[in-house]
């Protein structure tokens, strides 16, 4: 992969404690205790990062894992084999799960919280 002025990379090595904030394009694959902020960037959660914090993008793609808030203006890519909710979360709209092209499940839950944010707004 060539890396380019506009796009920025840190690997599954890297842990940080505190905020990242960021412009144009970034992949992140490691561990953070913080959140992640963007006004106009595109943020690729990779398949070994660990985020603990919220993150605000306008573009997330989520691969590992993010225990927090996402919030998206334009669009939210959740890329899992399977999809939890914790007690008190909330979760509207649809989900297909298909590992081994198993059954397509429907996951609507919704309880007297604040939702968590996750897709675009309208």
């Amino acid at each position: 992969m060539i890396d380019t002025p506009n796009k920025n990379n840190l690997s599954n090595d890297v842990v940080i404690k505190g905020s990242i904030k960021f412009a144009n394009e970034f992949i992140f694959d490691g561990n953070l205790e913080g959140d992640i902020t963007s006004a106009d960037g595109i943020l690729t959660v990779g398949e070994n990062a660990n985020v603990r914090g919220d993150v605000k993008s306008k573009i997330v793609i989520v691969k590992g894992k993010v225990h927090g808030n996402i919030t998206v203006p334009e669009r939210c890519e959740l890329h899992a084999v399977r999809f939890a909710l914790e007690d008190g979360a909330t979760f509207l709209g649809k989900l297909e799960v298909t590992p081994n092209n198993a059954a397509i499940k429907d996951v609507a839950v919704a309880q007297n919280r604040e939702p968590q944010k996750i897709g675009a707004r309208r």
